[in-house]
This record gives C-alpha cells, sequence and structure tokens, in this order.
C-alpha cells in the first residue's frame, strides 16, 4: 500500500461519505430552494435567538450594577482618575 493509496481513500471517503449531506442538498434545491435553505435559515434564527438571549443577559447585569468596571486598559480610560499634567 503506497502513501498515494492513503489519500486517495481520504479523497474517497470525503466525497462519498462526508460531502452526501451536501450532494442531497444541491439535488433538493433544484426541486425547491426554501426546503434547500431551511438549514440556513434555521441557523439565523437559532442565532438571532442567542443574540437575544445574550443582550437580556448583559442588560440584566447592567441593571444590578454586578460588573466590576474599575479596571481599565489606560490609565486615561479611568475617567475620575485621569490628571492631565502640563
Amino acid at each position: 500500500m503506497a502513501l498515494r493509496d492513503v489519500f486517495y481513500g481520504i479523497k474517497e471517503f470525503s466525497e462519498d461519505v462526508l460531502f452526501a449531506p451536501f450532494d442531497a442538498l444541491r439535488a433538493l434545491e433544484l426541486e425547491s430552494w426554501s426546503a434547500a435553505n431551511i438549514i440556513s435559515w434555521l441557523f439565523i434564527l437559532v442565532g438571532f435567538v442567542a443574540f437575544i438571549y445574550w443582550m437580556l443577559e448583559l442588560k440584566k447585569y447592567n441593571d444590578n450594577n454586578e460588573e466590576d468596571r474599575t479596571s481599565t486598559s489606560h490609565s486615561f480610560l479611568g475617567g475620575d482618575t485621569y490628571q492631565y499634567k502640563d
């Protein structure tokens, strides 16, 4: 068995097994655009719901003042602690 056979095996496994769902979607698209793209719309919906949830959680922590805001990356971002020296 040559090293070339190993790479051909990987190629055949990828094309025949791993890409089979994509081939099915490609064939489905010719029949129904909306059915073929339902997975994309589901991912968009899940991402949108996760974004809304994350924003509501951030608002909850902001309203309760639970975040430690004393640390800044630069002294000039500290607000009251910044003193301009001539």
